[in-house]
């Protein structure tokens, strides 16, 4: 605990992703003041013609109840098909 999953989209290097990992991890563990042991992270690449109906709808829309942050754009009626 806590279980932490990254959505993007792909194309960054094993190096770039494991450097996020990391770093989020030292985060959360400063933050929620917990062992860096107890922290999990997985990284989800996600192609863009996917990203509007697999995340923005599924993630975003309807789990807006535990959402904390929004993001600064919209999909198209069309991408979320």
């Amino acid at each position: 605990m806590p279980h932490i999953i990254v959505k993007l989209y792909p194309g960054k290097s094993e190096e770039q992703k494991i450097n996020l990992a990391e770093k989020i991890t030292a985060v959360v563990s400063e933050s929620l003041n917990l062992n860096e042991s107890s922290i999990s992270v997985a990284i989800e690449e996600i192609p863009s013609e996917n990203w509007g109906k697999e995340v923005y709808k599924k993630d975003i829309i309807e789990n807006e109840k535990n959402l904390y942050i929004r993001p600064g754009y919209k999909p198209s009626e069309d991408e979320l098909k």
